[in-house]
């Protein structure tokens, strides 16, 4: 298993170097995050305590179904559903198909590291916006 790169950026910065990488005019660095939060606080809320003890569960049981994973967490399947949507959509875990229509979670890493930028250069214009 391997290391999963979070990182922090604007809303703006994120969508600029989405369309960079559309556009070809910027190929993203080996290192660089993988799944980007836009602030620190939606970090927190997605990557909770209860949250990484889920993830952790996902990759070392590997459970066939939401419904096997509700058992073995004992949270509820409607409450498993909505992170799990979430946290797919970011680009933390994977829904792989299985029969009869059920989705299996994944977790393929042992270890997230967050990637916080400091604004050096734009601290003081941001300042001076605010004002």
């Amino acid at each position: 298993m391997t290391t999963l790169k979070v990182g922090i950026a604007s809303y703006e910065e994120m969508k600029e170097r989405t369309m960079a990488i559309a556009r070809g005019e910027y190929k993203p660095k080996r290192g660089e995050p993988k799944v980007w939060f836009t602030s620190l606080q939606s970090a927190a809320r997605v990557l909770s305590f209860d949250n990484r003890i889920l993830l952790g569960l996902i990759a070392e049981q590997r459970p066939d179904s939401i419904a096997e994973l509700a058992r073995l967490s004992g949270r509820s399947a409607n409450n498993l559903s909505r992170t799990l949507k979430t946290m797919a959509r970011l680009g933390l875990v994977t829904m792989e198909k299985k029969k009869r229509g059920r989705k299996a979670p994944r977790f393929s890493y042992d270890d997230i590291m967050l990637d916080i930028p400091i604004p050096i250069g734009k601290a003081a214009h941001m300042v001076q916006a605010a004002e």
